[in-house]
């Protein structure tokens, strides 16, 4: 029963089609009329072996190992005593392995270890490679496999853990390349064909259709989802169309087992030639930053701040002295342009921004409070995000007023914590419950505005309270710790 399974055809309606027709041209030998039908049928099947014979020597399988190395240890060269009594506590043998001397150099095995394998695919006849960064990450020794069995130690020219894009030399002359196409002319539900060496297995083809374009799933990249067979050691492989050209790089499955099951992810390649360009030019890439945290806009709350449909990157925290800051963008901003171009979710700023030249000039499409507004912002290099300090007050807080309508007590912000916050007003949440806490607010929450208006103390968010028609949902703007975010209350609802 396993072995049918595993040679049950992946795409087998056209082949019962076939299998159809076939008995009918059978079952009825006198009327062969059918025939052009079943050439007709024939034809309508994809055929990749000619994609396979065009593409297939270009394509190379990776090889990784690493040396193990022994860290220094306690007086002597012996293992720490800690570790000795971990083995004991447990029953496990002590091992008897080697051990560096005190203030040495660390040991490394004389053989390098298997670490994985993987796929890749050569980009110029003198042998620059493409593959994922993670098939390559924290390798000592890489082994490039070529179709014809030829073995060549490769240097990694870079790696971009945040495309999953890598790019690594082979010194060879005239190898088969790979066309490269164009993904803009995707389009979902066209045949595409994947080769690689899942689990090892050199030189695999694997065929079906894109899934899914501009999917996001949570990366620096939106990537094309397909049907495609992908396991571990297809990463790095190319994505195929049917004109033998390359639109994507293998790079992730969705999977409960660790297995295929249906849905699979690569890595456009018009973006990944940007990475790869910028590796081999500067051996990193360079991005853009502009200094702000970032989250989904929901349609509950688009709706609710009038801006309609769930658009754009809602702005949760701004970092001090970074060009967002500058420009006078602010917690609760919704970015819905960069340079005209369209921020249809949170994902795209990041990609935008990053594409952006450090010391270029953007301009931003804000919507706060109802309005549009444009600022110009000075994209820096992106880098490490610093830490954030968090001040402390000795200061007494006012007292909270009573309950709202809504489920909120609140009370004034105390200057210290004006200072701390960056505020100009706002009312902090002292209790909550009703259709406030149903909304998501909690204790410690301070809130900026309410139906879209400015809050500036206690007795105006109160006095605003009570006007509100309870039939109706409100917005409020809150933040909470370092980020802000939009809530969406409904007095109506029990």
């Amino acid at each position: 029963m396993t072995a049918n399974l595993f040679f049950t055809p992946i795409r087998s309606r056209g082949l019962h089609a076939l299998a159809a027709l076939s008995f009918a041209v059978v079952a009825a030998p006198a009327a062969l009329a059918p025939l052009p039908a079943l050439a007709q049928a024939a034809k309508e099947l994809p055929d990749f072996t000619e994609l396979v014979e065009r593409v297939g020597p270009a394509v190379v399988n990776i090889r990784t190992s690493e040396r193990l190395r022994a860290s220094a240890s306690g007086p002597s060269g012996e293992m720490d005593e800690q570790m000795r009594e971990f083995f004991r506590r447990f029953g496990i043998p002590v091992p008897e392995g080697r051990t560096p001397r005190r203030g040495g150099p660390p040991q490394e095995d004389s053989e390098p270890q298997q670490r994985g394998v993987g796929s890749g695919f050569i980009l110029t006849a003198d042998g620059y490679v493409m593959t994922n960064a993670h098939v390559v990450d924290g390798a000592d020794e890489v082994i490039v496999t070529l179709t014809d069995k030829r073995e060549f130690k490769a240097k990694i020219i870079g790696a971009d853990s945040r495309t999953d894009v890598a790019v690594v030399k082979i010194e060879a002359a005239s190898l088969p390349t790979v066309k490269v196409g164009d993904v803009s002319l995707v389009k979902v539900g066209a045949w595409v064909m994947a080769i690689g060496a899942p689990f090892g297995l050199d030189n695999t083809v694997t065929a079906g259709i894109v899934s899914a374009k501009q999917r996001d799933t949570g990366d620096f990249l939106p990537m094309i989802q397909t049907d495609v067979a992908i396991n571990p050691g297809n990463s790095g492989g190319p994505l195929i169309n049917m004109r033998g050209e390359v639109i994507g790089i293998n790079s992730q499955i969705y999977s409960r087992s660790g297995g295929f099951m249906g849905i699979s992810f690569a890595i456009p390649i018009d973006e990944a030639m940007r990475v790869a360009d910028q590796l081999r030019t500067n051996g990193r890439v360079i991005r853009g930053r502009i200094g702000v945290t970032i989250a989904p806009v929901t349609k509950e709350v688009a709706e609710a701040i009038g801006l309609g449909a769930p658009r754009g990157a809602l702005v949760q925290g701004v970092e001090d002295g970074l060009p967002a800051a500058k420009a006078g963008v602010e917690p609760g901003d919704i970015i819905l342009k960069v340079d005209g171009k369209a921020v249809e979710k949170s994902g795209d700023l990041p990609r935008l921004i990053g594409a952006a030249k450090p010391g270029a000039k953007s301009t931003l499409q804000l919507f706060r409070r109802g309005q549009l507004r444009d600022v110009g912002v000075t994209v820096v290099e992106f880098e490490a995000e610093r830490p954030r300090r968090t001040a402390q007050s000795s200061e007494a807080p006012p007292a909270a007023q009573p309950k709202t309508a809504i489920g909120l007590a609140v009370s004034d912000l105390t200057e210290a914590q004006k200072k701390e916050l960056k505020l100009r007003g706002g009312v902090k949440v002292e209790s909550v419950e009703g259709a406030a806490a149903r909304a998501g607010l909690r204790e410690g929450d301070v809130i900026l505005t309410l139906d879209n208006v400015e809050v500036s103390d206690a007795k105006q968010f109160n006095a605003q309270v009570a006007k509100l028609d309870k039939s109706k949902p409100v917005s409020v703007m809150v933040r909470r710790g370092d980020w802000t975010n939009y809530l969406v209350i409904r007095p109506s609802q029990r």
